[in-house]
């Protein structure tokens, strides 16, 4: 039946991964169309509908649609209110890994102007369609592993209706990650890391994580900071958000935002919402 159809429409900026994440969508099963034309996606609806083997689609579409993206927010409106479950998933990367990607590939970007300039024009067209966008990855960090981990936690996400928490942490040095919705920045707490039996150790690890309950600070912030994201959650869920991400960054994100994340998401686990945890950095 085509309210059980699942429409997967996968975007974002060139270089960020796209073309690995379709084949991920491949793999597990999904009919993939790379570069599908939106003016295009209607008739395709109209072909599932009539296609009961074809039950899960993963769509391609990326900045050679131009002008024409503009009428995706108003062509997705439509594919759901004929009992679609239709989900965006734009894909994003800093620009110095994109330039980077481009760089190795020697591959010309679409808009065909030199990569850094090219890339803020991009960010500039697709930003409508990246704040409509059910969920955003930031590939920077990712190996072709964690990147087909993510997909699948997603993929086994989407079959319930609850908002799926991810809790990340990250270095700042490293950059804040784009998918992040709220950003707590956890530098005002003592660094292990100056302290020589801590160094070489993580946040996951007991030293470290007694280091960091033993400042008076740390316990007074993870009692604050849990009670407001417990009273937010129910506000997100109101206003239909289908993913929440909180990113705690540090200064090299090994152990302080480390330690913070393994607190929060062992504690919301209590929430009733699926989790997922991701240390970004903890092995740079």
């Amino acid at each position: 039946m085509a309210g059980e159809r699942k429409i997967f429409i996968i975007t974002g900026i060139s270089g960020a991964g796209k073309s690995q994440v379709l084949k991920c969508f491949e793999d597990f099963g999904f009919y993939c169309v790379d570069n599908l034309p939106v003016a295009l996606l209607e008739d395709f609806s109209k072909f599932l509908a009539q296609s009961p083997d074809i039950d899960r689609v993963a769509l391609g579409m990326d900045i050679r649609e131009g002008k024409l993206l503009d009428a995706l927010p108003d062509v997705l409106k439509g594919l759901r209110a004929r009992g679609f479950d239709s989900r965006v998933l734009f894909l994003d990367a800093s620009d110095d890994v994109v330039i980077s990607r481009f760089s190795e590939t020697r591959h010309r970007h679409p808009l065909g102007a030199k990569v850094e300039d090219a890339i803020k024009e991009e960010r500039k067209t697709l930003l409508p369609i990246k704040e409509i966008a059910d969920k955003v990855i930031d590939t920077s960090g990712m190996t072709l592993g964690e990147l087909k981990e993510s997909i699948s936690q997603t993929l086994e996400l989407t079959r319930t209706k609850e908002m799926t928490l991810s809790v990340v942490s990250f270095g700042y040095k490293y950059g804040i990650p784009m998918d992040a919705d709220i950003v707590m920045d956890v530098r005002f707490l003592p660094n292990p890391n100056y302290v020589p039996a801590l160094k070489k150790q993580t946040g996951l690890n007991a030293g470290v994580q007694r280091y960091i309950l033993g400042q008076p600070a740390a316990r007074k912030f993870l009692d604050e900071f849990l009670r407001l994201i417990t009273a937010l959650l129910p506000q997100y869920v109101r206003e239909g958000k289908s993913y929440l991400t909180i990113a705690v960054g540090c200064t090299g994100g090994r152990h302080r935002s480390v330690f913070i994340t393994r607190y929060l998401a062992k504690k919301l686990r209590g929430s009733g919402h699926p989790i997922q945890e991701f240390h970004r950095d903890i092995n740079r």
